[in-house]
């Protein structure tokens, strides 16, 4: 694809939804411990497997890894203690989630840096296509969404990321999106897409339409991966909705 207005901003290397939060996450541990972390392959696959923000249980954790269980929670210790996973219990079962949604861009957009570009594979693969970033949509779906919304002034570029117009909240007020005010995360944010290596939304609104597209089955999610698949009632409620351009869609 060419340039977009996505493109022509250049926040640098903006993931979290604040600088302080970047800085924290990054600083404790290190950069070179959380590095050692998420470097091995085992817990690797394991964080993978949480990015779609559900939480799983160490053996269902082992088995997307491919290792045994007590290893499995060997892994999943270190990364808890390192505050990239909670622990959290229900009943007598242990379930594990990734820490929090800076966490998960942090991650996401480390994972740029191994990821190959697009354009030396050529066919996308349905991870690349529509996928979940823990609770906001990703892939060339996501990215092509943002750049509509900003396209028709829904959201506003500036220096610092993006943010919501009034136009913008007018128009996911219509659709029964309400972004309010007082929310403790950012409403709208940009977060690096790893294989697209351009932004999709994030932020409040960014899981409240992946919520919205969810539950009105535009998108259908995987129950063995993060992709997601748009449905012909998605594929026309995006245009009719959205605007967007059936031909973006035809490459999904």
């Amino acid at each position: 694809m060419g340039s977009s207005v996505v493109d022509e901003m250049n926040p640098g290397p903006v993931a979290c939804a604040d600088d302080s939060a970047c800085i924290e996450l990054m600083n404790a541990p290190s950069v070179a411990s959380i590095g050692t972390l998420i470097g091995d392959p085992s817990r690797a696959l394991m964080i993978s497997a949480l990015m779609d923000g559900r939480a799983r249980t160490a053996t269902e954790l082992a088995d997307a890894a491919g290792v045994t269980r007590q290893t499995a929670s060997s892994h999943l210790t270190r990364l808890v203690d390192a505050g990239l996973l909670e622990r959290c219990q229900q009943g007598r079962h242990r379930y594990f989630r990734v820490g929090n949604e800076e966490v998960a861009t942090a991650l996401e957009t480390l994972m740029v840096v191994k990821a190959p570009a697009i354009a030396e594979r050529g066919i996308l693969t349905p991870l690349e296509r529509a996928r979940t970033c823990y609770d906001h949509l990703a892939g060339s779906l996501g990215v092509a969404l943002l750049e509509r919304l900003c396209e028709k002034n829904y959201l506003e570029l500036r220096a610092d990321g993006v943010q919501l117009s009034d136009s913008g909240r007018d128009f996911f007020n219509g659709l029964g999106i309400v972004s309010q005010s007082n929310y403790r995360r950012p409403v709208a944010r940009m977060c690096l897409d790893w294989s697209e290596r351009r932004y999709h939304l994030a932020g409040a609104l960014g899981a409240a339409l992946l919520t919205h597209f969810v539950d009105n089955k535009w998108l259908q999610p995987s129950d063995t991966s993060r992709a997601v698949t748009l449905t012909r009632r998605g594929r026309r409620a995006l245009c009719e909705e959205f605007g967007m351009d059936n031909e973006v869609m035809n490459d999904e």
